[in-house]
């Protein structure tokens, strides 16, 4: 079993908690990762783009001259998709782009991020997340004692006040739950802090 060193947000060394090996020392699957965030990000697309075919346009539905006679081509409606200003073939209309992943890879994917995140020392695990206020200043402060200056992503198990109105401010940091932890958070944010008790809670759901 993997073993790191719990800290506190003073970045002291507090004691030490074991892993689960099945989660923390997993194989790191590139290929699971990868269809991990495609399927994250397939699913945060709003699918909105829309065309009018040529019962949305606007126009009369009169025939614009008679059917023969005139030497020109026939023509029936002014919204036909032939004309500037008619319908569009084919175009673009509302959709959904999110499908279904697979239990089995969405689980593997998060234990080869969470192996490759302690692997290369950007995860951490706090003592606790305990905050005398909910100043986004003073939780600056602590981050900046942690080295985690750049990008931040906090895991904490279940609800911290102060914490989360300390967080929502502060550029590049994002607070989840332990519930909540997704591959492309973990992927997009440099450092991940988590609480003993959201490791504990990790460890025991994703075996």
């Amino acid at each position: 079993m993997p073993t790191v060193d719990v800290i506190n947000l003073e970045n002291q060394k507090v004691g030490s908690l074991e892993l689960a090996e099945e989660v923390f020392a997993a194989e790191v699957n590139e290929h699971l990762l990868y269809e991990s965030v495609r399927h994250y990000m397939a699913g945060q697309r709003k699918g909105l783009a829309a065309t009018k075919t040529r019962h949305e346009v606007a126009g009369s539905g009169k025939k614009l001259w008679k059917q023969k006679g005139t030497g020109r081509a026939r023509m029936g409606s002014i919204r036909s998709p032939l004309w500037r200003h008619g319908g569009t073939v084919h175009g673009p209309q509302p959709r959904d782009y999110s499908y279904r992943l697979n239990k089995k890879m969405v689980l593997g994917a998060l234990r080869s991020a969470l192996t490759a995140k302690l692997r290369d020392g950007e995860l951490r695990v706090v003592d606790g997340f305990t905050l005398s206020d909910p100043k986004t200043k003073n939780l600056a402060a602590k981050l900046s004692k942690l080295d985690a200056s750049k990008t931040v992503l906090l895991v904490e198990n279940g609800d911290n006040r102060n914490l989360s109105l300390g967080s929502r401010n502060i550029p590049g940091v994002k607070l989840v739950s332990s519930k909540d932890v997704t591959t492309y958070d973990l992927l997009k944010y440099k450092n991940v802090l988590v609480s003993k008790s959201a490791a504990e809670k990790l460890s025991e759901a994703l075996k």
